[in-house]
């Protein structure tokens, strides 16, 4: 009987400790939903790596994150709505691009401000024009193999 008040205490005071850090985690992600935000669209001609709740950065300081990603299939393009803190005022001339966190993490939006007087609206219906996608290493360093080994046979061909 004395083992088993036992294990039930352990247990208890494991679940509070998995609660407790679970807090934590929604609390320093900003996935709880607490803060005020605004949305921003953004699309992107290449989207690799993005994902609702990807970060968005500035300076490299999290500001925001994707909110949701979608398929316009009229322009060919990633749709992506950007939730950006409330005290962030962009110029309309800001503009966006995905960078890979190094070779083996993840990808975030990086937000460089623009030089405009003019902000972008924080009603939900501001976009950011000037975006630039993912740049694929892997696709990358596969066509600098091909051209690497074309300019070889053409220059033995003397």
């Amino acid at each position: 009987m004395r083992n088993s008040v036992f294990e039930t205490i352990l247990g208890a005071v494991v679940i509070i400790v998995a609660g407790a850090f679970l807090v934590f985690a929604l609390s320093s992600t900003g996935s709880s939903g607490g803060g005020d935000s605004y949305q921003l669209t953004a699309r992107f001609n290449n989207a690799v790596g993005i994902e609702p709740g990807s970060d968005v950065r500035m300076s490299g300081v999290k500001v925001g994150r994707v909110v949701s990603m979608e398929y316009d299939p009229e322009k060919a393009m990633a749709v992506t709505r950007l939730a950006l803190s409330d005290d962030i005022e962009l110029p309309e001339d800001s503009d966006a691009k995905i960078i890979s966190d190094g070779l083996l993490g993840g990808s975030f939006v990086a937000v460089e401000i623009g030089g405009s007087m003019d902000t972008l609206p924080q009603d939900g219906s501001g976009e950011i024009i000037y975006t630039r996608g993912n740049v694929d290493i892997v696709t990358l360093f596969a066509n600098a193999m091909s051209n690497q080994g074309s300019d070889n046979d053409e220059g033995s061909g003397e």
